[in-house]
C-alpha cells in the first residue's frame, strides 16, 4: 500500500515568547492579617448560635424582651462575617 504524501508547511511562523510577565490585579492587594479568618468564622458561628437559640427557645432568648430583634442580631452577625470573607486573601 502506498504512503500518503507529507504536506509541506508554507508559512513557518516562529512563535515568540513574551519576555514581559503580566502583572495580576491581585499582586497589589495585601494579604489579610492572621486574625481575619478566625474572626469571620467566629462571627458566622456566633450568628448561627443566636439564630438557633432564638428558634429553639420560642423567640424568648438569647436577649429576653427584644422579640424579633434577636433574629436581626443573628443575621447581622452572619452578614458581617460573610462580608469579611469577601475581603479575605
Amino acid at each position: 500500500m502506498p504512503e500518503s504524501r507529507k504536506r509541506k508547511k508554507k508559512n513557518k511562523q516562529v512563535v515568540q515568547a513574551d519576555t514581559e510577565i503580566q502583572k495580576s490585579w491581585v499582586d497589589d492587594v495585601p494579604l489579610s492579617p492572621t486574625w481575619w479568618a478566625p474572626t469571620f468564622i467566629t462571627l458566622m458561628i456566633l450568628g448561627l448560635l443566636v439564630m438557633l437559640t432564638y428558634y429553639m427557645s420560642g423567640a424568648q432568648y438569647p436577649i429576653p424582651g427584644v422579640g424579633h430583634w434577636n433574629m436581626a442580631l443573628g443575621l447581622g452577625l452572619m452578614l458581617v462575617g460573610f462580608f469579611m470573607t469577601l475581603r479575605w486573601r
